[in-house]
């Protein structure tokens, strides 16, 4: 396993392909292309039309397509796996962690095609080269992977057995010392290989169980302090420390998590506010004169014992003056009229009672 720092600055954790794997996996794509050769071969020597130097360009152009073309298809759509590394579990990706892209496929496919490979030229050599760059590389490239940046990683791990019990836990005897352990020196390497001694602590041969915890136990006390109390079992040893990094890890990010929930409101964009009238924005403001109270809207309270401003008074329009009623025969101002001495006035009722805005009564 490997760490990847990517662009983003994102460490990943990686486990590269073994040796045997991948040879695995190119003599299965071999296997692949080896059929389709001899077929083609077969159809070019098969056509009687066809001239030598004909039948030798074809065989040619049909030789680089499946030797090249076949990996650089599969590797490209399926993202840096061939038909081998699909059924073995690895897949090619890019020196940070990203998938395979185009263009380290076709240096790939050229590399395995013209040096390491196919034509016996040139591997003779490129073999060898490929051979030995694989287990002198940390990551375990061939020529073709350091001329692309790329490497091969195992996709599908098998899983890892569970931790016994008694593993997760500090011991009784050690608990007094555990709680003064420093850890900061402990490297995630040496960890991680304590671990899996742990894991398979039950599947070892007891002389090898033995042999291996000294050398891990050797390994991590030179990373921790203060050292074991004297006896301490290698197994307990080991046990203690991967307990005591394990909690204080979960305790770390839950004191991260309960920080970001103190503060919700920092991720969380409030709206502006609605603009509002300077009145209605300081309450208990009374209201002024003439101010428009929209519909609906709450009054604000007047405190107490401060005068009420009481609004203006809507102007009513004006009524319109009514004709003055003008009795038959009679003029408009019958009050100027002169009247003499012998004169009679008589009045008389009219027909129809006047109209004067009332209801008329039933």
């Amino acid at each position: 396993m490997t760490e990847v720092v990517t662009g983003e600055a994102v460490v990943l954790d990686l486990t590269i392909a073994r040796f045997p794997s991948r040879i695995l996996a190119l003599l299965i794509d071999i296997v692949v292309q080896i059929p389709a050769l001899i077929f083609l071969a077969i159809v070019v020597s098969a056509s009687s039309h066809i001239n030598s130097a004909s039948g030798a360009a074809i065989y040619l152009a049909g030789f680089m397509f499946v030797v090249i073309g076949y990996p650089v298809i599969f590797e490209t759509l399926s993202r840096g796996k061939t038909l081998g590394k699909m059924a073995l579990g690895l897949r090619v990706v890019c020196d940070d962690g990203s998938p395979e892209r185009f263009r380290q496929a076709l240096i790939r496919a050229l590399s395995a095609a013209f040096v390491e490979v196919w034509l016996p030229p040139f591997n003779l050599i490129g073999i060898p080269a490929g051979l030995i760059t694989s287990m002198v590389s940390a990551k375990g490239k061939r020529l073709g992977d350091l001329f692309a940046g790329t490497f091969v990683i195992q996709e599908r791990v098998p899983p890892r057995p569970d931790l016994a019990p008694v593993f997760t836990v500090v011991p009784a005897p050690l608990t007094g010392w555990a709680q003064h352990l420093e850890l900061s020196r402990l490297s995630d390497q040496t960890a991680a290989a304590a671990s899996s001694y742990l894991r398979r602590f039950y599947d070892l041969r007891p002389a090898a169980r033995e042999q291996l915890g000294l050398q891990l136990a050797s390994a991590v006390v030179t990373q921790v302090s203060p050292p074991p109390p004297p006896g301490t079992e290698p197994a307990a040893f080991l046990a203690a420390v991967l307990a005591v990094r394990r909690e204080r890890e979960h305790a770390r990010l839950r004191a991260r998590q309960a920080a970001w929930q103190a503060a919700p409101g920092a991720q969380v964009r409030q709206q502006a506010p609605v603009p509002q009238p300077a009145w209605q924005a300081a309450p208990g403001a009374p209201v002024p004169q003439g101010a428009p109270v929209p519909q609906g809207a709450p009054v604000p309270p007047v405190p107490y014992g401060a005068p009420v401003r009481q609004q203006a008074p809507v102007p009513q329009p004006a009524p319109e003056p009514q004709p003055a009623q003008v009795p038959p025969g009679g003029s408009a101002h019958p009050a100027t009229l002169p009247l003499e001495p012998d004169d009679v006035v008589t009045l008389s009722k009219p027909d129809q009672p006047e109209d004067y805005g009332f209801a008329t009564p039933l």
